[in-house]
């Protein structure tokens, strides 16, 4: 079992048994388990992110109206399947945040898209794995308030990883 996979089951058990899990009480009485792309190497990527000059703080309004502040850090640019594309990680208190949409959002992943925790490593880059890409607890139920991925971080490209969009009746 690769570390991804036991990553997969671990999370599958908290949803389905934990009293802290965002599934409703219901809705963890059939949850079989996520939906989740197949392991895609080529996501798991190392990335050089250009610090932006001035770092100013944004606001993101939530799927409940609350308004929640971040800093734009940085952006990298990387390529899906020879396409071009780019993403803006975010910083507050809790660390670096990159939101994002992609071009299956409504479809095949959340509408509002997913959410990453990118990880600095040496050399000024970044580990994105975007087979870690996970659906906001809003994406559950809506007793969650989670931030809207702001504009710059919607993509023309697919990202086939990751968590797929929630189906309660899977």
């Amino acid at each position: 079992m690769s570390e991804l996979d036991e990553f997969r089951r671990e999370k599958d058990q908290f949803f389905g048994e934990s009293h802290h899990s965002p599934l409703l009480p219901e809705q963890r009485q059939d949850f079989s388990g996520l939906n989740y792309f197949p392991e895609n190497p080529k996501l798991r990527l190392e990335v050089e992110v250009e610090p932006f000059e001035q770092q100013d703080q944004i606001q993101i309004q939530t799927n409940t109206g609350d308004v929640r502040t971040y800093r734009r850090y940085g952006r990298f640019e990387f390529e899906v399947d020879g396409q071009p594309a780019q993403l803006t990680i975010l910083e507050n208190e809790d660390g670096f945040f990159l939101p994002f949409v992609d071009s299956q959002s409504g479809e095949i992943t959340y509408g509002a898209g997913r959410y990453l925790e990118p990880t600095p490593i040496p050399g000024g880059k970044f580990e994105v794995d975007f087979n870690l890409a996970y659906n906001p607890y809003c994406a559950y139920n809506e007793r969650w308030s989670c931030p809207i991925t702001p504009p710059e971080n919607r993509l023309k490209v697919p990202i086939r990883a990751g968590e797929k969009v929630f189906d309660p009746h899977d």
